[in-house]
């Protein structure tokens, strides 16, 4: 059995030379300057965020979430059947656009 290889010497030389090479402590090498860009859309969130914590908004959530838990909230019927008709119209239209694309493209 053979313990101790020729390579293995090479192998730590090369180890060495890296070691000798590399920056001292004293030296220092010059650097990029870190950019942070934030979309717009990133901003409002942000924002958006910000405002749901305000206090009037957290007390006007806890009124509803009250009523909510009493039995006491109610919605209007009329803003139920508008909020329904909106999304099924975007729907529709989504749909007849992707249905029109693949009839010009296919």
């Amino acid at each position: 059995m053979r313990i101790n290889e020729p390579n293995r010497v090479g192998m730590i030389n090369a180890y060495n030379k890296t070691a000798n090479n590399q920056v001292g402590k004293s030296q220092k090498i010059p650097m990029g300057k870190d950019e942070v860009n934030i979309s717009t859309e990133a901003l409002e969130m942000q924002r958006q965020i910000e405002d749901a914590n305000a206090p009037q908004r957290r007390e006007k959530v806890e009124q509803l979430k009250k009523q909510v838990e009493e039995g006491t909230y109610h919605v209007p019927s009329e803003r139920i059947a508008d909020k329904l008709l909106s999304f099924l119209e975007k729907a529709i239209n989504q749909f007849s656009r992707e249905d029109e694309e693949k009839r010009e493209h296919g």
